[in-house]
């Protein structure tokens, strides 16, 4: 005979670029019980993957529908310029705006920096993916700009990048429906906020400080068990080892021999 429950699962979607290697490698310590399932979604797609309940939370790039998600900033990302390896701008260790000015900058369709205006000279169509404006800037086609680690995500030999100092700059966060937060949501949102085990929330930090109560009992009983030191004679003077609490005995304590 099957057991027909199945073990429960935490769906967590990610966005390319994010990393949640560490997070989960903390859950799956930390419940193991709990297996933790991840669903890669493109940055476009992942607020419509939380709302219809294809995950139970993600690691989703800001902004998001504040009416319907709650979230969680982690951390801004550096904004990069890619380019070929033996582009002028390779030059600098760090670029800005003005240096793209007259170079054809790609923008993808699936672009996640928000542009209020694109640098430098729009490309004659914009491509449907990053991945697709990578391929163009190895054809030197012309410069992408993105998160850096879109740029790592990408990654091929023949290219670089150079950091943009005053570029839009992408914000990573922990996203997930606010009529849908779980005890595993729970769980996970003290995962990222770096909680420990016996803090990760407040039923599971209970546990702990009952637990306290029977080792205090028994500290309590040790030292009550424990004989103080007994004092004898006026003033608390201790009692001489081998007397009766009487006066030490004048000359070294040793009885004369009788003849």
């Amino acid at each position: 005979m099957t057991d027909s429950a199945a073990s429960p699962v935490f769906r967590l979607a990610y966005v390319p670029g994010a990393t949640p290697a560490k997070w989960v490698r903390i859950w799956n310590e930390r419940f193991p019980g709990t297996p933790l399932e991840l669903t890669p979604v493109e940055a476009h797609d992942a607020q419509e993957l939380l709302r219809t309940g294809g995950a139970d939370a993600g690691l989703v790039r800001l902004p998001v529908d504040r009416d319907v998600f709650s979230a969680i900033p982690l951390y801004t990302e550096t904004t990069v310029a890619v380019v070929p390896k033996d582009h002028l701008i390779t030059a600098a260790e760090e670029i800005s705006l003005e240096d793209l000015a007259e170079e054809v900058v790609l923008h993808p369709l699936d672009d996640v920096l928000g542009w209020d205006r694109l640098p430098g000279e729009e490309a004659f169509e914009r491509p449907a993916t990053t991945g697709d404006a990578v391929e163009l800037v190895a054809a030197n086609i012309g410069v992408l700009v993105v998160p850096q680690s879109l740029a790592r995500f990408h990654h091929r030999r023949d290219l670089t990048y150079r950091t943009v100092v005053d570029a839009p700059q992408s914000e990573v966060a922990l996203a997930w429906p606010q009529d849908a937060t779980t005890d595993a949501v729970d769980d996970f949102i003290g995962v990222v906020r770096g909680r420990t085990a016996n803090s990760t929330r407040g039923r599971r930090a209970a546990e702990p400080e009952r637990k306290q109560e029977p080792a205090r009992a028994a500290r309590g009983a040790a030292q009550g068990g424990r004989q103080k030191p007994q004092s004898g004679g006026r003033g608390g003077r201790s009692t001489p080892a081998g007397g009766k609490g009487g006066a030490p005995r004048r000359g070294g304590g040793r009885p004369k021999r009788r003849g």
